[in-house]
């Protein structure tokens, strides 16, 4: 998985960074066993319209969400990470690093 986190809106040209980002991860980095890389673009702000016509077509998942500027409660964010870290080590995805 590849994240980028914009200051700013999202643009089409983000879109196609991370299209080189996940296309470079396909062919260098990821191994036969793996699935495909999925991009995730965290923008302060995006317009629908250019979201979908940015993103349509291209054979990379890739999604873009709004952030939120204030995270939640430390205790809050470390429970959900070991959450899934548990979730992932159950499912086999990830093994247990001690």
């Amino acid at each position: 998985m590849a994240i980028d986190l914009k200051i700013g809106e999202f643009t089409h040209a983000d879109a196609g960074q991370m299209n080189l980002y996940l296309n470079y991860l396909k062919d260098k980095e990821k191994f036969d066993e793996e699935n495909e890389p999925v991009g995730l673009i965290l923008c302060s702000d995006k317009k629908k319209t250019i979201v979908e016509y940015a993103l349509g077509g291209l054979n990379n998942k890739i999604f873009a969400s709004k952030y939120k500027l204030q995270l939640p409660d430390l205790n809050i964010l470390k429970s959900e990470i070991e959450t899934e870290k548990q979730r992932l080590i159950e499912m086999k995805i990830i093994k247990e690093i001690h």
